[in-house]
């Protein structure tokens, strides 16, 4: 479900050592990024250039910003990186290591782009988000973002009054039904192969949910192409606008493997393990946004980059004020005891 961005210049790799390495150019990464060079840390983001959102026309629920093109905030965001002195570059991992720590015992981190290009770090904040897997249905990944719908709080009002179905995926569904009930009086729940209990049916008869257990075999386009109905397995089509289906989730993990990251199976899908503000188990990473928080919206995820990049800060002056101290006991023994 990957989409690419529109390019853009990408800034020269640093050479140097630098404070913070980020992985991931979305909400959580840019701000993380943001907070860090407003403290006057060198950072530097790796940005593959596919957002989770790129379909999507714009972002919304997000305050003063609802109806923006993820494109545009993700522009800004770069830019405001820049002005303080941050770098983004434009670019792929394919490897993320601990190396050899410095003279003073501080942590090192290489991390290696897709084009042979590597940079060392003394600290990584993952911030790269997940991916959407879809049920195999024919037809059901080509409206993905636009008629095809996964968070009643993205896309809800957009889809308001339309007759919408809800592709079962899972006892997640049933949530997700109600959900989506509060938008639209016309809601048929496609079980799809899904267990649907008793007292589920009963509640949403209630609600005026129709259920249909024929499996779904494919998504039926208009003379436009525009989103028409569903076949079912018996040949009949469902006339729908909308289909809201809660695809698994998925951390992306590809090239992070060397780091070690602790990995968990959450009920809507698979995220990387985190405490507070974003600290792993791993020691000198981190990890903000979707990749451990599933279903963090823009504005959750641009926030927990902030703690995470301010508690990254927060690390590196207590590294630095030991590395300070190691000096002085090393150039007079003792200076450092008085």
């Amino acid at each position: 479900m990957a989409v690419a961005t529109p390019p853009y210049a990408s800034d020269a790799l640093a050479e140097e050592t630098v404070d913070a390495v980020v992985i991931g150019g979305g909400a959580a990464g840019l701000n993380g990024a943001l907070i860090l060079a407003r403290s006057r840390r060198t950072v530097v983001v790796i940005d593959s250039g596919s957002p989770r959102n790129a379909p999507a026309d714009a972002v919304h629920g997000l305050l003063a910003l609802d109806g923006t093109p993820p494109s545009e905030i993700l522009r800004l965001g770069r830019e405001q990186v820049r002005q303080y002195g941050g770098r983004v570059v434009l670019g792929e991992v394919v490897s993320a290591e601990s190396a050899a720590p410095s003279a003073d015992g501080d942590l090192r981190f290489t991390v290696t782009l897709a084009d042979g290009r590597s940079i060392t770090a003394r600290r990584i904040l993952v911030a790269t988000g997940l991916k959407d897997v879809l049920p195999e249905v024919p037809g059901l990944a080509e409206h993905w973002g636009d008629s095809v719908v996964h968070c009643p709080y993205c896309h809800g009002w957009e889809v308001r009054d339309e007759p919408i179905g809800v592709l079962a995926t899972g006892p997640v569904s049933i949530e997700h039904a109600y959900l989506f009930r509060q938008l639209t009086e016309d809601l048929t729940y496609f079980t799809h192969g899904t267990d649907l209990d008793e007292d589920s049916r009963a509640r949403f008869a209630a609600r005026g949910i129709r259920v249909i257990d024929t499996p779904v075999t494919e998504v039926v386009n208009d003379a436009d192409g525009a989103l028409a109905g569903v076949r079912l397995a018996d040949g009949q089509v469902v006339a729908r606008r909308v289909v809201a289906v809660a695809a698994q989730l998925q951390a992306r993990t590809q090239g992070l493997e060397g780091l070690g990251l602790s990995v968990q199976d959450l009920p809507k899908g698979r995220g990387f393990a985190s405490g507070t503000a974003g600290a792993t188990e791993v020691p000198g990473v981190w990890v903000a946004g979707n990749a451990t928080d599933l279903v963090a919206q823009v504005g959750a995820s641009a926030a927990a980059g902030v703690l995470a990049g301010a508690d990254i800060n927060r690390m590196l002056t207590i590294a630095d004020t030991d590395a300070a101290l190691q000096k002085i006991a090393e150039a007079s023994p003792t200076a450092a005891t008085r």
